[in-house]
């Protein structure tokens, strides 16, 4: 039987002589797992938590994301069967703060090991990345949340997670300029910024970001089978190495748009700006359920006449709308970007995956912007 136990997973790793072992032997031959003991079962929150928990796994557990394609994290809600498969789960994988209904599954059902990407990742302020709300939209959507408090200040959190030594230092970057001309900002209770302590959640669209999950969730499955614990390993390295490799194409194919304006739908491109030398311009903020006020709009036709800007992007999961009637209006492009936080049906039945999806935003990134 799988022992249950709470579980300090922040940045655990083998020592690098048992992963490179690991890897020297390959995965391909596990060891079997106990006659009767059922496989780890994995609950991911979204997508991009759900990639990194299938490429550790292998075929060695099963993965359960709570998003479903198509679904928009920042909305979602959960039946109580799934807020039971929460607290029935191995380990759950979540960025706390993110998602509302996801956070409360786990205050309610306490499950045993969580992997939470909020005590983890180097996460950046929205002033930083460039994530701000705009004063002047309108959310159609509540975020009040009932009153619950999501105080996401870094600290050690439930289920005795701890740092492990990371460091939240919030002055990575290129040394560029995110106040965007100089528009003011308001940071109220419909921004993600607010709900997770003023960080930019969407730190995955960072290549090296996203890779400083693999280990701790090959600890956290390592914990639950110790027998497979150099294949957990040995498949976070991999996927690491993957990541970096993604990294260096982006950097590569971004280096000649250094300081060029990205126009996007909503600031969840921020991390990929910071990380390629872009200027990220929102037309709305972290939330794409707001909608942008005439004001706005007029701004945002100043900063693309001003910058020469040939394209605007528009995401998968929000209404192109606003986007492509801004864009005919300004007589420029209006090109499809994806936030990865969640996989299209379109997507998921083409087999489409985190570093394809990426690619194909590289793709739309090069042919879109215009060096400056």
């Amino acid at each position: 039987m799988i022992k249950r136990r709470h579980l300090l997973v922040a940045a655990a790793a083998l020592p690098v002589a048992l992963v490179t072992t690991a890897l020297t032997l390959g995965t391909t031959d596990p060891a079997p797992s106990p006659e009767g003991t059922a496989r780890p079962r994995v609950v991911t929150s979204f997508y991009p938590l759900q990639f990194v928990a299938e490429r550790v796994a292998g075929d060695l557990a099963d993965v359960d994301n709570l998003t479903p394609p198509a679904a928009d994290p920042h909305h979602l809600e959960l039946s109580m069967a799934r807020v039971r498969d929460v607290g029935a789960a191995d380990v759950v994988v979540t960025l706390s703060g993110f998602m509302h209904a996801v956070d409360a599954a786990v205050e309610t059902q306490q499950p045993g090991r969580v992997v939470d990407a909020a005590t983890i990742v180097d996460l950046l302020p929205a002033s930083v990345t460039g994530g701000h709300t705009h004063d002047d939209g309108v959310c159609p959507h509540d975020h009040s949340h009932d009153g619950h408090s999501h105080d996401h200040g870094h600290a050690t959190h439930e289920h005795g997670h701890s740092h492990d030594g990371h460091s939240h230092e919030h002055g990575h970057g290129h040394g560029h300029d995110h106040s965007h001309d100089g528009h003011s900002h308001d940071h109220h209770g419909q921004d993600h910024a607010h709900e997770m302590g003023g960080d930019d959640p969407h730190f995955w669209l960072d290549p090296t970001r996203l890779a400083q999950l693999a280990q701790p969730v090959a600890a956290a499955l390592a914990d639950v089978d110790p027998e497979n614990a150099a294949t957990f390993h040995a498949n976070a390295a991999a996927l690491e190495q993957d990541l970096a490799a993604l990294d260096v194409e982006f950097a590569e194919a971004l280096a000649p748009f250094a300081g060029a304006t990205l126009v996007t739908n909503h600031t969840a491109f921020g991390y990929l700006a910071q990380r390629f030398g872009l200027h990220q311009v929102g037309i709305t903020g972290l939330d794409h359920g707001i909608e942008p006020s005439p004001a706005r709009l007029r701004e945002i036709s100043d900063i693309v006449r001003a910058h020469d800007v040939g394209t605007l992007f528009y995401e998968t999961l929000s209404s192109p709308r606003v986007v492509r009637t801004l864009a005919d209006d300004l007589g420029i492009e209006a090109r499809l970007i994806d936030t990865l936080e969640g996989l299209t049906t379109q997507n998921a039945a083409a087999g489409e995956d985190f570093l394809s999806i990426m690619r194909s935003n590289l793709a739309a990134l090069t042919e879109g912007l215009v060096a400056p």
